[in-house]
């Protein structure tokens, strides 16, 4: 695994996604200053979940309104089946930095 900085605190406000765009897309999310990051792509169709509706630890994908826990990666409802993968994050002032595999 490889600490990599996505992004600043100030990239987005509490309540919102950002896409950090690496290899593979990551969505992070600021709930009451705590950082989550998932595999940004919905499981169902391909949407940027960092572009959906995030309430609590919960994201809804803007386009069919699958729901995934950040915190977890579980589905919570349909049409998506599959889980989103998730990854450590630490802040180091104000750089936010995911752990992604190598």
């Amino acid at each position: 695994m490889t600490w990599t900085k996505a992004c600043n605190k100030d990239d987005f406000e509490e309540g919102e996604g950002f896409q950090f765009e690496g290899e593979r897309p990551i969505a992070l999310f600021n709930v009451e200053d705590e950082y989550f990051a998932i595999d940004d792509t919905c499981t169902h169709d391909e949407s940027s979940l960092a572009d959906g509706y995030l309430d609590g630890d919960v994201v809804e994908c803007a386009w069919h309104f699958a729901r995934f826990c950040i915190r977890t990666g579980a589905v919570l409802s349909p049409p998506a089946t599959c889980p989103v993968s998730t990854y450590a994050v630490k802040v180091e002032g104000d750089d936010i930095f995911v752990d992604l595999p190598d």
